[in-house]
This record gives C-alpha cells, sequence and structure tokens, in this order.
C-alpha cells in the first residue's frame, strides 16, 4: 500500500510541475466530488460494519461458510449482484468476512459478482447500451463470477476434484 502512496505522490508532483494551474483544478474538482458522495459510502460503510458486528457467527457460518457449499457461492453471489458498493469498501469487508471464517470461494463469489454484474444498474446501463446488450453483459458476467470462484475454491483447496 505503501508502493501505491509513494506512485501517487509522485505522480501528484510530476502533474504540479508539468501544469500547475491545471493540477489545482482538477483536485478541487476532486475533492468536491468527494465530498458529494462522502456521506453516502461513510453511511455504507458504517451500515456493512454494524451487520457485520451485530451477525452471529453461527448465522454467518450457516449462510456463508465453509459448510454451505455451493448455497453459499450462490447466495454470496446473488448479494454481490444485487448490491452496490465501490472496491475500497467492498475488499475490506471481504477481509472482515474472511477473518470470520467465510471461505475464499465465497468470497470470490461475492467480491466479482459486486464488481462485474449490475442489477441496481441495469435502467441506467439499459439506457445506454440497450436491454439485449446489458443482459448478455450481466449474463456473462455473473458465469465469469462463478468461474472464478470455481478457480479460486480450486486454488485453495476449497474445492477437490
Amino acid at each position: 500500500m505503501i508502493v501505491l502512496y509513494i506512485v501517487t505522490a509522485l505522480a501528484l508532483a510530476a502533474s504540479l510541475i508539468a501544469d500547475r494551474r491545471k493540477t489545482a483544478s482538477a483536485l478541487q474538482l476532486a475533492a468536491k466530488r468527494l465530498a458529494k458522495i462522502l456521506p453516502a459510502f461513510l453511511t455504507m460503510i458504517v451500515l456493512f460494519s454494524v451487520a457485520i458486528t451485530l451477525l452471529p457467527d453461527t448465522v454467518l457460518m450457516r449462510l456463508m461458510g465453509k459448510d454451505s457449499g455451493w448455497r453459499g457461492v450462490a447466495g454470496a453471489s446473488c448479494l454481490g449482484s444485487a448490491a452496490l458498493m465501490p472496491g475500497f469498501i467492498a475488499f475490506p469487508l471481504c477481509g472482515a468476512l474472511l477473518g470470520r471464517g467465510v471461505p475464499y470461494t465465497v468470497l470470490a463469489a461475492f467480491s466479482t459478482t459486486l464488481m462485474s454484474v449490475g442489477v441496481l444498474t441495469y435502467p441506467l446501463e439499459r439506457q445506454y447500451f440497450g436491454v439485449k446488450v446489458t443482459l448478455v453483459r450481466n449474463a456473462i458476467s455473473f458465469l465469469i463470477a462463478l468461474i472464478v470462484a470455481v478457480v479460486i475454491g480450486l486454488v485453495f483447496g476449497e474445492i477437490r476434484l
């Protein structure tokens, strides 16, 4: 993570050297956009944190634990498809779930569908790309997410052939 910070700082420094005015303008725009979306993201973080904290381990393990099998993968895939959250919230959430004992296979299904399948974004996507393209893209993304989950399960030894 430190490497990412260093690269970002170097890129910002290069941008300042190249054009101070454009860089300042871009930083102001980024700050305004961050201020606009920050309340929604903070609310999401708090809600997920509270839900994860209050959800008993027994319930979590029954729904998504190593004994949940394909039911856990299917549930996580559906939840990921229907949820709408950015990666910087989703990945720490997956880390918290991993810490509570959720298998990599389930986490792969959840995070991959979360990032690639858009049930909630369907109306907007349909408007720009049309119904057919949107449905095909979501179906292919869902299938790829299941393939990713199986591959991750094989790699981590959670699925045996």
